[in-house]
């Protein structure tokens, strides 16, 4: 209990505060909510991707996937027209999302400030190359371009707010009309900053910014599909978890540029027939590691459901669904899971398992890794197929990490069953007496 008792200190004390300041940070908050307004187009996108390149070997003889294959390669760009417009562009939906969600916690005009973000990302991000907008830099590679782009416009139209550095309108011009005038100066200065810049390194490197950026954030993207990094973003997630708080909001939140960055490149390599680089995707965090939701406790579900105590196995049937479909708050404050000493070694440590192991398949090839993006609630099963291609292989990896986390679950839930049996026990008598009493007295 030593043990227990300083982790739990620890995290009271550090880690809690910290996550809850950086959870309610605007600029975290921004990025998280840009995120979601990005995700119906990268689902769509990605869906449209997987029919477009069926699952069928290129010298296939099944009549069905001949007939599909041939299909696509005769239609292909009308096909891949969709995906051009939804997944190809997530860059452009992730900004305005982003400053929109910023502009908005700072209680300023969303469309206004959404709308000066894009001119920014287009500006440096999209230079008009033979007459036509090209879009080499508004899928995956460009995010965190874009995502700078939106910080910027959106803290320079406060700025010259606050600072009055705008031009007024009378009171009798309609406040549409008003606005467009009010963020004509913030349009100058972004011209004035970023496009010189632009015009900068272009000369001097020989690239866009979005190329330059993306070769600074090149080792943080290669950190990330290393094991110990994923180990350690879901065991803060986990802790964070255990002491009450949402843990995954606030690491996926912060992850998001990274998924969105590394899907993108697995999308552009898929595409081009080339290896796929990336590891740690959206995919594989869901669908591998957190089976059932944060703590992979669609294995715990399971168990509580042929649990001895009419608790638990309430509990259990009533998350039953929702965990099939990814969605484990109520296991996790009905059981709970929150502060709960007996099932934390567990909670914490079949997470870890899960990712080492499907690490391992992955990296060996056992398993393809995602080069599309399905909604979180899938389940994992099918989830894990989808990400890949519709391949099997991810099946078969699911169905084992899950009868592997029932059996590394099953000694610690005992223990839980009998504490719970034990603490119900003297409520029983306690009742039994009641009605003893009431027959006597009748």
């Amino acid at each position: 209990m030593k043990l227990y008792d300083s982790i739990l200190g620890f995290v009271e004390r550090h880690i809690a505060p910290l996550a809850v300041k950086v959870g309610n940070q605007p600029h975290v908050r921004a990025m998280r909510d840009g995120f979601i307004v990005a995700m119906p187009f990268i689902i769509v996108g990605s869906f449209i991707l997987i029919f477009v390149f069926p699952p069928f070997d290129p010298d296939t003889t099944i009549s069905f996937g001949r007939a599909w294959l041939d299909f696509s390669a005769e239609h292909f760009d009308r096909l891949m027209m969709p995906f051009n417009m939804s997944m190809g562009l997530m860059t452009v939906f992730v900004t305005i999302g982003v400053a929109y969600s910023l502009a908005k916690a700072y209680k300023m005009d969303g469309i206004t400030s959404a709308a000066l973000a894009l001119m920014c990302y287009l500006l440096v991000a999209a230079p008009i190359t033979e007459g036509g907008l090209p879009t080499a830099h508004m899928g995956g590679t460009g995010v965190f371009t874009g995502v700078m782009c939106a910080f910027f416009a959106v803290e320079l139209y406060r700025f010259m707010k606050k600072h009055n550095i705008t031009i007024r309108m009378p009171e009798q011009v309609p406040p549409a009309i008003a606005r467009s005038f009010e963020v004509l100066l913030p349009v100058l200065v972004v011209f004035v900053t970023l496009y010189p810049l632009s015009i900068f390194i272009q000369v001097q490197f020989g690239m866009l910014i979005p190329e330059l950026i993306l070769e600074a954030f090149k080792p943080l993207v290669s950190a990330s599909n290393t094991l110990p990094a994923i180990i350690g973003a879901l065991i803060l997630c986990q802790l964070l978890w255990f002491a009450g708080i949402h843990g995954a909001a606030i690491v996926v939140g912060l992850l998001s540029p990274i998924f969105l960055t590394n899907i993108g490149m697995n999308t552009e390599a898929f595409i081009a027939g080339e290896p796929i680089p990336n590891i740690f995707t959206q995919a594989f965090w869901d669908y591998y590691i957190f089976l059932g939701g944060s703590g992979a406790t669609l294995a715990l579900v399971i168990l509580m459901c042929f649990s001895r105590s009419a608790h638990l196995k309430a509990i259990g049937r009533m998350s039953a669904v929702p965990g099939f479909f990814q969605i484990n708050e109520p296991v996790i404050f009905g059981t709970p899971l929150v502060l709960n000493p007996t099932l934390f070694i567990p909670f914490l440590c079949v997470p870890i398992i899960n990712a080492t192991i499907a690490y391992f398949a992955v990296n060996l090839g056992f398993v393809g890794m995602a080069v599309a993006t399905a909604p979180w609630t899938t389940p994992a099963i099918i989830g894990a197929s989808w990400g890949s291609g519709w391949t099997f292989a991810p099946v078969l990896l699911v169905v084992g990490l899950i009868i592997l986390d029932i059996f590394l679950y099953l000694p610690f839930f005992k223990m839980f069953e009998k504490e719970v049996l034990a603490d119900q026990e003297p409520s029983a008598e306690k009742e039994q007496e009641g009605e003893l009493r009431q027959g006597v007295t009748a």
